[in-house]
């Protein structure tokens, strides 16, 4: 495993391996098996990977949040050291992403950034978009793997390679979860041991939901949703959403053929967490 601090000492590493098929896996660290996850199956399907860690404060929208963003970067090297020599890891100072200013690009993803997260963390997807773009565009990988639990994020990436005309293959890879349901996150490590104790609620709920659409309509469900968790004293609902997989836009009906998500954000204590299944 190689470690690089400049993008530009990295790329010139990679001209070293032109025919090469490059996997990157993009990172804000704090690795755990879901990120894991990703690397194995890039490694599996390209000769060399690149995992970046870095965490963007463009898509932050609170100041405390990226301030409280878990930052383990000697951990995060060693369970990577484990791939060998396959692996490179691009580890930058913000100077080097952001040489002259921290600012954020401006992109038009029309209405799918313009719900669920969108509206709850303002110009966080914004961010998002322009770290991709800087590591997509830098590097030119030929695939790129993001998890599906940031699924309206995921959405979004694949809106903007279309949108550049970036000749990279997004690769949508399924949610890890640890064994008692609960979406593997970084954010986890912060929950105390009675919040990590009834965290795994949101994907039973989830569940729950989704067995309900024999019985019940799509409103009904989500205000059955709704009152569950604004009853329990331990959870703040931000919002739970049934929507379309590809628009992302509320579905208030079940038509055949038409491939629904259900989305949902809550809080506990000050740790944010969010999740979705296939409806």
């Amino acid at each position: 495993m190689m470690v690089f601090k400049e993008q530009l000492q990295l790329k010139k590493h990679l001209a070293l391996h032109k025919k090469a098929t490059i996997g990157l896996v993009p990172t804000m660290g704090a690795l755990h098996a879901g990120h894991l996850a990703l690397v194995e199956q890039a490694l599996e399907e390209n000769d060399y990977v690149i995992v970046s860690i870095f965490v963007n404060p463009t898509q932050f929208d609170d100041q405390k949040d990226l301030n409280a963003y878990p930052k383990t970067l000697a951990a995060d090297l060693q369970k990577l050291s484990t791939y060998g020599e396959k692996v490179f890891v691009y580890a930058p100072e913000v100077k080097d992403v952001y040489p002259e200013e921290t600012t954020t690009k401006q992109f038009n993803f029309g209405t799918l950034e313009t719900t669920m997260e969108g509206t709850a963390r303002p110009g966080h997807f914004q961010g998002m978009a322009t770290i991709v773009f800087k590591l997509l565009a830098g590097f030119m990988p030929t695939r790129a793997y993001f998890g599906e639990k940031d699924y309206q994020q995921l959405s979004i990436i694949h809106a903007l390679v279309a949108q550049k005309k970036l000749t990279i293959q997004i690769v949508n890879c399924p949610i890890v979860r640890e064994k008692d349901g609960l979406a593997m996150s970084s954010r986890n490590t912060r929950l105390s041991k009675e919040q990590r104790a009834i965290a795994p609620l949101i994907y039973q709920t989830l569940l729950q939901a989704r067995a309900l659409k024999e019985k019940k309509e799509l409103p009904q469900i989500k205000q059955w949703v709704e009152a569950f968790f604004n009853a329990h004293p331990a959870f703040k609902l931000d919002y739970f959403c049934i929507a379309n997989a590809q628009s992302l836009q509320p579905a208030t009906t079940s038509r055949e053929g038409e491939k629904i998500r259900a989305f949902i954000a809550v809080k506990l204590g000050d740790i944010r967490l969010i999740d979705n299944i296939n409806f």
